[in-house]
């Protein structure tokens, strides 16, 4: 259950670093934060796990097998340092990985926690098996939100989950508020399931 705070809502999403519509739809949810009293926070639901035993694309397979690294170490941090922590860490890994294209997750992952201010040793979670259960254990929390069958970006407000929205670009000033009460809007309603069209080619992190 999503409390409310002194501010406002509490609105959850829960993200794969790794994955660029997650990416989109985060930094929709920062600008509307700025607009609005909403208490944003993140939790990690991994790709690599939610497919782990998926038959996948082979440029698809090589994607989540590579996911593993850094939901790893955002899992690693948010256990060991907190929520702050994670969302300050998810800004940077975005930026790299996402607005700058850099898939050099070896190089990243350092980077983005020097800039976060974080122990340059919870690289090594990347490698590491450790965290997985409890990464495991978030995905499934999210899962159980919103179906098995969903995935990443996973939003939790109004004591209510949801896939998505799916976007291409970002949503700026009011656009983004009207995507939030549309959002809110649908998702409050227990008949609603789906609304989807054609993608539109290509994808926009500016």
């Amino acid at each position: 259950m999503e409390d409310k705070f002194d501010g406002g809502l509490v609105v959850t999403a829960y993200v794969d670093p790794s994955c660029p519509f997650a990416w989109i739809t985060s930094r929709w949810l920062v600008e509307v934060a700025r607009m609005r009293p909403i208490d944003l926070r993140f939790e990690v639901m991994s790709l690599a796990v939610i497919n782990e035993h998926r038959e996948l694309e082979p440029w698809y397979r090589e994607f989540n097998d590579r996911a593993w690294g850094p939901a790893r170490v955002c899992t690693a941090v948010s256990a060991e340092h907190g929520p702050t922590a994670l969302a300050n860490l998810y800004a940077a890994l975005g930026r790299r990985i996402h607005d700058e294209g850099d898939k050099d997750f070896d190089a990243v992952i350092p980077a983005a926690l020097a800039e976060a201010g974080l122990p340059a040793d919870l690289a090594g979670a990347a490698q590491r098996g450790d965290v997985d259960a409890r990464m495991r254990a978030s995905t499934a929390r999210a899962q159980q939100l919103v179906g098995e069958d969903l995935g990443t970006p996973t939003v939790v407000v109004d004591d209510v989950a949801f896939f998505g929205p799916v976007l291409t670009s970002i949503p700026r000033g009011d656009e983004a508020l009207r995507v939030f009460d549309g959002a809110r809007l649908l998702a409050a309603c227990g008949a609603f399931s789906e609304l989807k069209r054609v993608r539109a080619e290509g994808l926009s992190f500016a």
